[in-house]
This record gives structure tokens, C-alpha cells and sequence, in this order.
């Protein structure tokens, strides 16, 4: 279950990222609304999952995948700049992830 509790944090961390976006600096209500509420819920369910994943793991995937998925959002949504040294980097950051899972006991 703590496994779920991070990819739903890591979900929700990333609908309140895209959400900071959509708020054009605060200026939009719903999106900045929903931006602490989805960081709320995102925090509160990566707090659920180490308690039973390993703090170093846990955060890593959060904030690594997070990063990659808003990443592929702005390339793919948003239109941002794409580049050779973008799209490895990002490939690098999902390597990283799978050996940090493979590296956990709790797995």
C-alpha cells in the first residue's frame, strides 16, 4: 500500500505543479486553489508511504519522476523547448528511479 500512497503523491504533486502554471502567478483562482490543495493531498500521501519505504527512496522517487513527468507535461502541453540533452536527461532521471526501486528492500 505504500507503494500506492507514493505514485498517488507523486500524481498529485504533479497536478499542483501544472496547477502553478495554469494560476499565471496567482492570478487565476481555481488553478491556485487547486495548486495547495493537490500539494496538500500529495504531501499527506508521501507522508503515508515512508512509513513503510525508506525515507532516501521514497523522496528521491517523489521528486525525480515528479520532475520528469512535469518535464514531458511542458514539452508535450505546454510546447516548451525540447532538446537532445532534455530528453536524456530525462531518461537519466528514469534510470535512476527504477535503480533506486530495485534498491529497496521493501519493494
Amino acid at each position: 500500500m505504500s507503494w500506492a500512497y507514493l505514485f498517488a503523491a507523486i500524481l498529485l504533486e504533479v497536478c499542483g505543479t501544472t496547477c502553478m502554471k495554469l494560476s499565471h502567478g496567482f492570478t487565476r483562482f481555481l488553478p491556485s486553489v487547486l495548486l495547495f490543495t493537490f500539494y496538500s493531498l500529495s504531501f499527506a500521501a508521501v507522508n503515508l508511504a515512508i512509513k513503510q519505504i525508506e525515507v532516501s527512496v521514497a523522496y528521491a522517487i517523489w521528486s525525480g519522476l515528479g520532475t520528469a513527468l512535469i518535464a514531458t507535461i511542458g514539452i508535450l502541453w505546454f510546447r516548451e523547448a525540447v532538446s537532445a540533452l532534455k530528453l536524456a536527461s530525462l531518461v537519466l532521471i528514469v534510470i535512476g528511479i527504477v535503480g533506486l526501486h530495485l534498491s529497496s528492500p521493501t519493494r
